[in-house]
Parts: structure tokens; C-alpha cells; sequence
């Protein structure tokens, strides 16, 4: 029997109460949670801000790892905060080259359509109203499914290309050393003609 994957949700409220139930409801759900409250701290724990500082002051060495222990599959995150809202952290995430790839998803406790239109079109895979449902975070599988298959499609090609530089490096090497067997006996017989005709000029003389 699968066992399916755990994935890890990153959730952004700044609303104790909102955030401790959006937490239950993902855990009930089976997912890995980590919850902060506010857009700035989830960029941070995400390596955002730091980012942006290797980009504006490029070390000599990249680092290797990420601030997270676990690489982040999904954010939710409130709409209405205060100082970074939902929707500017929706585009801080879209505008990053590492991070555009994971899906957000925007929860509000107003409905306005224009707000919800707006980011749908900056990116967002989904918008649910508050109070979250469970059935709302039921929903949210499909997209990380659906993801996690396009990223596989993605690697593919990529694994093909390594598989085919490995074995056009094994061809190389291949090639390299019959070339130095066939000099060396190239060097072989050379010397081997040099000293018949050196016999044959010392006869012959």
C-alpha cells in the first residue's frame, strides 16, 4: 500500500486564534505545519531576506543550505495584516526565482471579489474564506499533487541530460585510451621500421 507524501505547509496569520486553527486543520489533515505571524517572519524563515542581500552583496561563496530544516510545499497565509499584507507576501514569493515555484494560497475573512481576482492573477492557487473549513484543506492536496508531478515532468528531461553527458563522458574516455593503445603502438612498430631500415642500410652498405 502507498503511503503518501507528508508535505510541509508554511501558515501566515497574525491572528493567534485564526492561526493556532489553521494549524489543527493541517495537522488533522496529516500535513507538517510551521506557523508564523506576520509576511516578514515567513520570509525570513524561507532565507527571503537573505537572498535578497546575497543578491544586492554576492559572496564569494554561495551557501549550501536553507534556514528550514524542511523545504516548504505550500503557503497559506491572511490576507489583512498588519505592515506586510497576504498579497504583498504573494508577490515578494512570485518574484523570487527560488521560491516562485511553491504554491499560496490567501485566506480572508472578507469577501471581495476584486481582492480575490487580484490574486489569482499575481499567482495564487486558491482563495478560501474565513472561518477555514476542513473541507477547504482538503482541498489543497490536489494542488501539491498536482505539482509535485509537474516538478517530476520537469526533472525528467534534466535527468536525460545527465544520463547522456555520463555516458558521452564514459565514450570520451573510452576513445582517449584507445587513441594512447594506438599510439603506443604506432611508437612500436615505428621503432620496429626504424630498425629494420637501419639493418637493411647497414647490410645493404
Amino acid at each position: 500500500m502507498a503511503v503518501e507524501p507528508q508535505f510541509h505547509v508554511l501558515a501566515v496569520d497574525d491572528s493567534l486564534v485564526d492561526r493556532k486553527l489553521i494549524e489543527k486543520l493541517l495537522k488533522t489533515s496529516s500535513f507538517h505545519v510551521t506557523a508564523v505571524d506576520s509576511g516578514s517572519k515567513a520570509l525570513e524563515f524561507l532565507g527571503l531576506q537573505e537572498e535578497e542581500q546575497r543578491n544586492q552583496n554576492p559572496p564569494s561563496v554561495s551557501p549550501n543550505h536553507l534556514p528550514q530544516e524542511m523545504e516548504v510545499n505550500l503557503i497559506i497565509t491572511d490576507y489583512s495584516m498588519p505592515g506586510m499584507t497576504g498579497y504583498d507576501l504573494l508577490r515578494k514569493i512570485k518574484e523570487s526565482s527560488s521560491l516562485k515555484d511553491i504554491p499560496v494560497v490567501i485566506m480572508s475573512s472578507e469577501n471581495i471579489p476584486s481582492r480575490i481576482n487580484r490574486c489569482l492573477e499575481e499567482g495564487a492557487e486558491d482563495f478560501f474564506l474565513k472561518p477555514v473549513q476542513l473541507s477547504d484543506v482538503s482541498k489543497l492536496r490536489p494542488h501539491l499533487l498536482r505539482r509535485k508531478a509537474d516538478g517530476e515532468e520537469e526533472e525528467k528531461p534534466r535527468r536525460n541530460i545527465r544520463k547522456r553527458k555520463k555516458i558521452e563522458e564514459s565514450l570520451t574516455q573510452l576513445l582517449m585510451e584507445d587513441l594512447n593503445n594506438f599510439i603506443s603502438i604506432e611508437d612500436i612498430f615505428g621503432e620496429l621500421n626504424y630498425e629494420f631500415c637501419h639493418k637493411r642500410w647497414k647490410f645493404g652498405s
